[in-house]
């Protein structure tokens, strides 16, 4: 039952902390990725910042 309810919290910590994430390439995000270090950036990461924050195209919608 201890295990149960761990991974039920656990799932439950992790969706409510992907849903405050700021959508990848708006503003929020661009300024959010100005704070990390670029070295932690992934591939995508840095693809997506160029693309998005430095040459301001519009992130598409879902």
């Amino acid at each position: 039952m201890k295990k149960i309810f761990v991974l039920s919290f656990s799932t439950l910590a992790l969706i409510t902390l992907t849903a405050c994430e700021p959508k990848r390439g708006s503003e929020k995000w661009c300024k959010k990725m100005d704070e990390i270090p670029k070295g932690e950036w992934s591939l995508n990461d840095a693809g997506d910042y160029t693309k998005h924050c430095v040459f301001k195209q519009k992130p598409e919608e879902e």
